[in-house]
């Protein structure tokens, strides 16, 4: 397979897992019973519509031109929104309900994305295009801890709650 081959196929493959994730992410907005578990499922689904956006304008360009625009950095997360939005969580959710499961599912997105975007940004030989993939696994990667770091605080709740401490 050719570089240009590989380049599409790749930003279609990027496409299509930032689709899913804001499927996922929107759905699990619309079945949450917590009302800050839906903003943190919203805010998700709005950030996989921003790849969606950014990848769309690169993969025409690509398609047009076989080269790939500068990158812009990425936008600057609200962490004291988030901040707060995880400590309502916790207290609004069950750590084996729902919430806690779709959170789990979430990592896992989170994780693939990962995996594509720094697997290509090592693989790649346009400059923008590394610095593209790497650019978007580090945005995943702030994804990843926000969930990891509640799904960690979670699992120590549920540890708690059901006295499941050996000691």
């Amino acid at each position: 397979m050719d570089q240009n081959d590989k380049a599409v196929e790749v930003l279609k493959t990027a496409l299509l897992l930032e689709r899913r994730g804001k499927a996922f992410y929107t759905q699990a907005a619309r079945n949450s019973e917590s009302k800050s578990a839906t903003k943190i499922f919203e805010m998700m689904a709005e950030e996989e519509d921003e790849h969606i956006d950014f990848l769309v304008k690169q993969f025409k360009n690509y398609n047009d031109h076989h080269e790939f625009l500068k990158n812009d950095a990425p936008p600057e997360e609200d962490d004291t929104a988030i901040e707060i939005l995880t400590e309502n969580i916790k207290k609004e959710i069950s750590a084996a309900g729902f919430e806690a499961a779709a959170i789990g599912a979430a990592i896992d997105f989170e994780n693939r994305a990962i995996e594509i975007y720094s697997t290509r940004a090592k693989e790649a030989t346009d400059p923008n295009e590394k610095e593209m993939y790497q650019m978007l696994a580090d945005w995943e990667k702030t994804h990843h801890k926000l969930l990891h770091d509640l799904n960690e605080d979670l699992k120590e709740q549920i540890w708690n709650d059901n006295n499941f401490w050996p000691f």
